[in-house]
């Protein structure tokens, strides 16, 4: 794989190298391939809201956390309306907990997002320029942000930084896959998923994707965001009709 400047994976073309090299690696690969074809493990489905601000992309992050995405859509989108556009540390701090919790945060989500834009406004990160750091450093640096656990660090670095070798083996989803598609008797521990997920470095992001896409039909959206969009895109068009 080509490097880039910014220290991320290129996000066009069918990724056929990434895809070969797993195949080659084990025949369930090989197979999950020829079923599903070579799924981009960096697309970010938020139907445009968060634009090129990697700050409101990680506010979605934090939104969407043990929530559905039309739910997360909603209670973004209002937090957008209240701050009077797109979520910043200083539309955050000025509508306080009281104003976030307005929007539909629960107390603990809008302690986090108050915690996030303090922390970018005093410096103590920059979410915005995190492209130029290692995968360690970015999960240490978000982690220590209050309600940012490894798995949302995890799916920044993929969805937004577009890192070709992170493999979020505590995701239910990807341990379900384990399971399913290696005939495993019993539900993989995060070790035993991690273990396993060793020999695919360094290409486990694209291990995720297809992994993520096993569990749906072929044609049949797998990420959760992007069957909200599809939803939403319905109605719209209900509407206009």
């Amino acid at each position: 794989m080509s490097s880039q400047r910014d220290g991320r994976a290129p996000t066009t073309g069918t990724f056929a190298h990434e895809y070969e090299s797993l195949a080659e690696l084990d025949p369930i690969f090989a197979s999950l391939i020829d079923i599903h074809g070579h799924p981009n493990p960096f697309e970010w489905h938020d139907g445009g809201r968060t634009g090129s601000s990697l700050f409101a992309a990680l506010v979605l992050h934090i939104v969407s956390q043990r929530v559905s995405a039309t739910a997360a859509f909603r209670v973004f989108d209002r937090i957008a309306v209240a701050g009077g556009g797109n979520p910043s540390p200083d539309s955050l701090l000025a509508l306080g907990l009281d104003g976030l919790r307005n929007a539909g945060l629960s107390w603990a989500k809008a302690s986090y997002l108050e915690d996030l834009a303090t922390r970018q406004r005093a410096g103590l990160l920059d979410v915005e320029r995190m492209a130029a750091r290692s995968d360690s450093d970015v999960i240490t640096t978000l982690t220590a942000v209050r309600g940012i656990g490894l798995w949302t660090a995890q799916m920044f670095l993929m969805r937004q930084l577009h890192r070709p070798d992170v493999l979020p083996a505590g995701d239910t989803g990807i341990r379900r896959a384990v399971q399913l598609c290696w005939g495993l008797g019993t539900f993989p521990t995060i070790d035993d998923v991690a273990r396993r997920a060793t020999a695919w470095t360094p290409r486990r992001s694209f291990a995720a994707g297809l992994l993520w896409r096993s569990l749906c039909p072929p044609g049949v959206a797998s990420d959760q965001k992007e069957r909200a969009l599809l939803r939403e895109s319905g109605r719209a068009e209900a509407t206009a009709d």
